[in-house]
């Protein structure tokens, strides 16, 4: 199963979060107290509530959420894999039934502002991919815009936790910065003045 679309921050950051996990965020007040610091960040990331997808800069970014199925565990396509720029280290998130992703700065009890998808409860790594969509031919339209079919940004990849030894990255950062210094200058620019309107899978 997939979930896809164009999501928008202004604060540096996507994320994927439980939503449960931030019931209490109701204002800005309440939001600082959970997100406002790296260190209250982290302490999300290491509870398996929030998995960063940071690349340091604002913009509208496409992004595909692929969930795990007994079927169809969760893979890279061809075309993903024939772009792929760098994937990061699994991330530890903790479900109990639901994911949202948006701009960190949109993270907060309902109403949940972003991009939902069905994870089943129980624990789950969560890689994230970046792809360099812009590569493939035919990837615009005549208008300049993200073709109805281009690649997204960001895919994440959700699985069952392999095993209770399994090592999870905990940076705030999600690639290492001297892997993805040129693809971030680049992407942040991408989709930056582009409305949020493409969405694919839904």
């Amino acid at each position: 199963m997939e979930v896809a679309g164009e999501l928008a921050t202004a604060a540096g950051m996507l994320a994927m979060w439980a939503p449960r996990s931030f019931e209490s965020v109701v204002d800005y007040e309440t939001w600082e107290s959970v997100l406002l610091e790296d260190e209250d960040i982290r302490a999300q990331v290491l509870a398996g509530a929030f998995v960063p997808v940071n690349i340091g800069a604002d913009g509208a970014f496409g992004i595909t959420a692929r969930v795990d199925s007994i079927s169809a565990p969760a893979v890279l396509t061809d075309r993903e894999r024939q772009h792929l720029l760098v994937s990061s280290a699994p991330y530890l998130f903790v479900s109990t039934g639901e994911a949202v992703i948006s701009g960190v700065e949109h993270v907060r009890g309902v109403p949940y502002l972003g991009l939902k998808a069905p994870v089943p409860a129980g624990r789950w790594q969560v890689t994230v991919n970046l792809i360099d969509w812009q590569a493939e031919p035919g990837c615009r339209d005549e208008a300049g815009k993200p073709a109805p079919n281009a690649l997204s940004d960001f895919v994440l990849l959700i699985n069952p936790e392999r095993g209770a030894d399994t090592q999870y990255r905990t940076q705030i950062q999600t690639f290492d910065r001297a892997t993805s210094r040129d693809q971030r200058l680049q992407l942040g620019a991408e989709r930056k003045a582009l409305p949020i309107s493409r969405t694919k899978g839904l």
